[in-house]
């Protein structure tokens, strides 16, 4: 099974590398763009048999700092 984890940071938690870009977005010419947030997307391949509960704790344990980032799992549809 196909699984993407989408970590991003949580609300008030400074973003430098989101200030960057919107920063060059700024100077290439871009307007209206009122803030970005940067995130990390991790794909896995995991057996079927991988539960909710194994995923979610790989992600507390692991894949994202609880302290600074939230994180949603996705499952893919296989086709």
């Amino acid at each position: 099974m196909k699984v993407r984890i989408h970590v991003s940071l949580k609300p008030g938690v400074l973003d430098p590398q989101g200030r960057a870009v919107h920063h060059a977005l700024e100077g290439l010419g871009f307007s209206g763009v009122e803030d970005v947030r940067i995130g990390r997307l991790i794909e896995l391949d995991v057996a079927d048999s991988t539960t909710d509960e194994a995923l979610d704790d790989m992600c507390r344990k692991l894949l994202a700092n609880m302290v600074i980032e939230n994180y949603r799992i996705e499952k893919l549809e296989t086709a």
